[in-house]
């Protein structure tokens, strides 16, 4: 990750997390919505240090969209802060308006954590529900985001202008062991939109991508398309090692139940899947919308 010229306009990474703190020690209590990533780590380690151990409560959603090799390193990472964990279950997939993995699904599940979190942080008398958004999410189509807000979530990343190269940054300077954590969106993202999403389905997804990690593989996406077909994508770096594990990943992948592995020859790109939509709105004149990160 390169550093970027420090000036007036963009301050070091000690100003930028002066600035973070800031905006959250007002708050005085928080309830840190916490799923791993970089994002929400650093949220989760600023308002440590901003309220103090005993006035935060980190929550993490533990559900079929969720690896659960992502489960352990949350909570190894909440313990090292001396924080309160809690693991919760929102059952997204019992809605069928989330089920049916419309282009607006994140919405939906967005609706259902926030609503259930900020019940619990009334229950126990924290302050606020707190998450992991930066600047950058504000410029990208992410429904998700419309949830936050109608239920009242502090966003102290975006609201100090912190972009993900800037959270990055600032999580590399308090050492967070995620600052370089490869982009991880919930498993939901692996099927093209309109495709049901099924927990059988989603168990697939995770035992295959925990597979590839196991091997090593960093940036990795299984895309679950119809027919139990396999659509792998890896980084640039990373493709030549996969085609040579390639009887290997087949056999693993097959007998977790899809009948077909297919690798995509173009490296990872973010929001591949939303390619359809692109093709659509331009064939069709619209303005290019801005599309999540998958």
């Amino acid at each position: 990750m390169q550093t970027a010229e420090v000036t007036p306009q963009n301050p070091g990474p000690q100003e930028k997390l002066r600035r973070l703190e800031a905006a959250i020690s007002p708050l005085g209590s928080a309830l840190v919505a916490f799923s791993g990533g970089v994002d929400s780590s650093l949220a989760l380690a600023a308002a440590t240090r901003a309220l103090g151990a005993e006035r935060v409560l980190a929550v993490t959603s533990n559900n079929e969209t969720y690896l659960p090799s992502e489960l352990d390193l949350a909570r190894d990472f909440a313990a090292s802060l001396g924080v309160e964990h809690l693991i919760v279950n929102t059952r997204e997939l019992d809605d069928p308006s989330y089920a049916e993995n419309p282009t607006n699904r994140c919405y939906f599940c967005k609706s259902t954590l926030y609503g259930d979190l900020a019940v619990l942080a009334r229950k126990r008398g924290y302050a606020c529900v707190l998450d992991g958004a930066n600047a950058d999410d504000e410029n990208d189509y992410r429904p998700g985001r419309a949830a936050a807000k109608e239920n009242g979530v502090v966003s102290p990343l975006s609201e100090t202008g912190l972009t993900k190269d800037d959270v990055r940054e600032v999580a590399r300077l308090l050492d967070l062991p995620t600052w370089d954590k490869p982009a991880l969106a919930c498993l939901s993202s692996r099927f093209p939109y309109g495709e049901r999403i099924t927990p059988e389905k989603l168990a697939r997804v995770a035992r295959a991508e925990e597979f590839l990690r196991s091997k090593g593989f960093r940036q990795v996406r299984v895309r679950h398309h119809e027919n139990s077909t396999a659509r792998l994508e890896v980084a640039e770096d990373e493709m030549e090692r996969v085609f040579a594990l390639r009887a290997e990943i087949s056999s693993e992948l097959k007998d977790a139940g899809f009948l077909y592995v297919a690798l995509e020859l173009s490296p990872y790109r973010s929001g591949s899947l939303n390619a359809p939509l692109e093709k659509r709105d331009g064939a069709s004149g619209k303005q290019k919308r801005r599309l999540p990160v998958l």
